[in-house]
């Protein structure tokens, strides 16, 4: 099925013309092909649709999912398929699609009722059959007061038999909450302290505006490691593993030369020393592993501090703390690490003084590692740059460079 379904969205991406790629699926593989495309992809194929196809596939959609795909369709667009659509149907679409998409609004759906707490179990099963036959699944039941939230009646609630001096009130569970203009990153946040729970989606007046459950939030999660991935390792958000190679080509080129530019700094410092590489050969054998755990610390310093960024637990004002700590931090792991290459280095090429060359080498990179992975956002955050997006680059220059300058001028100094 998995292998199927690679096919598929390989074919749709290379197509030509994805629309008549897409059309040709059964009813019920498009939502599950369609949403497993990169969004570069999803927006072609919504833009090659014409009016008709456009409205038979969102025809078998969630009204949250239908905005989603209306709002990649121009305006002109949107407005046609709406016009098509039943009334209860365009009501709900057009109510969706005035929220920005980023916030709980844009997240949220419209399967769930609400009943006042002094209603009957029957009332409520029979609200909830109703809501069924038209929406076609089962909604989320919100209790208030008749006017604010009081909490969520559990659906298995409705199968047991209740005796008729029972009050639904009994069985009501607390529900979290999140107001309607919320951005997505405060959504998850909520989902995050109250798991596998469903969220309502509240107005100004407290009034239920909608409800965010758990599969929904959980592909925000899936976006955000997402993003948070393709940001450290340079490439765009959009692109897909399933995208062609003149795609790939383009998203990624820039990142590159950036890239390549930085190690000819590296390397305009070891031709410095051409002349002491060439009198001890062996150095060159060391030069990617004290390059190498520079460049893993500097990253590793970079991500905790880039997520206190996020949090608001740090700033370029109150960053000092922060520095001097993971200078410290990397000055032990230093000595750490920095012992055992000195220990190899010794009994392998048999040099005592080569080891001590590595090894304070070594601390003193993860030392510059620590310095500027922790430096190198804060200053990025202050300029109002993306550090998750750039900082790496300047660190692993940072370490390639002033971590070559120590070991190669220690070792000029100290083996000559």
């Amino acid at each position: 099925m998995a292998d199927q379904l690679t096919d598929i969205q390989q074919a749709i991406a290379a197509s030509p013309t994805p629309a008549t790629t897409f059309t040709e699926l059964p009813q019920n593989r498009k939502r599950e092909v369609f949403f497993r495309l990169s969004e570069v992809v999803q927006e072609s194929l919504v833009a090659d649709m014409n009016r008709e196809q456009l409205r038979v596939f969102i025809r078998g959609l969630d009204p949250d999912e239908a905005t989603d795909v209306l709002g990649m369709a121009d305006e002109q667009m949107r407005e046609a398929v709406l016009q098509k659509l039943g009334d209860t149907r365009r009501e709900k679409l057009g109510f969706l699609l005035k929220f920005d998409p980023e916030t709980a609004a844009g997240v949220m759906d419209l399967n769930y009722i609400t009943v006042t707490s002094d209603a009957s179990f029957d009332h409520v099963a029979e609200r909830v059959r109703r809501f069924e036959d038209q929406a076609g699944r089962f909604p989320t039941v919100f209790i208030t007061d008749g006017t604010e939230l009081l909490g969520e009646l559990p659906g298995p609630t409705l199968a047991m038999t209740a005796r008729e001096s029972e009050m639904i009130t009994e069985y009501v569970q607390d529900v979290p909450y999140v107001r309607y203009d919320w951005p997505e990153e405060e959504v998850v946040e909520v989902f995050q302290a109250n798991r596998e729970r469903t969220v309502a989606v509240l107005d100004e007046e407290n009034t239920i505006f909608g409800v965010i459950r758990a599969d929904d939030v959980l592909s925000l999660i899936e976006e955000e490691a997402g993003e948070t991935l393709y940001e450290f390792t340079g490439v765009a958000e959009e692109e897909s593993v399933l995208d062609g190679p003149i795609r790939k080509i383009r998203s990624r080129y820039k990142w590159l030369i950036i890239n390549l530019g930085t190690a000819f700094i590296a390397a305009a410092v070891v031709g410095l020393f051409e002349n002491t590489i060439a009198a001890l050969a062996v150095l060159a054998a060391y030069m990617p592993v004290v390059a190498g755990m520079g460049g893993n610390a500097g990253t590793q310093t970079m991500a905790v501090t880039v997520r206190g960024i996020s949090l608001d637990q740090v700033s370029l004002a109150t960053g000092a703390r922060v520095i001097i700590n993971e200078v410290i931090a990397g000055a032990a792991n230093g000595v750490i690490t920095g012992a055992l290459v000195a220990v190899i280095a010794a009994v392998f090429n048999q040099s005592p003084l080569l080891g001590l060359v590595i090894g304070v080498s070594m601390i003193l990179n993860l030392v510059i590692a620590g310095f500027f992975g922790a430096l190198i956002p804060l200053i990025l955050d202050r300029l109002g740059q993306d550090p998750a997006t750039s900082a790496t680059i300047f660190i692993t220059t940072a370490t390639d460079v002033l971590g070559f300058f120590a070991f190669l001028g220690l070792a000029q100094v100290v083996l000559l």
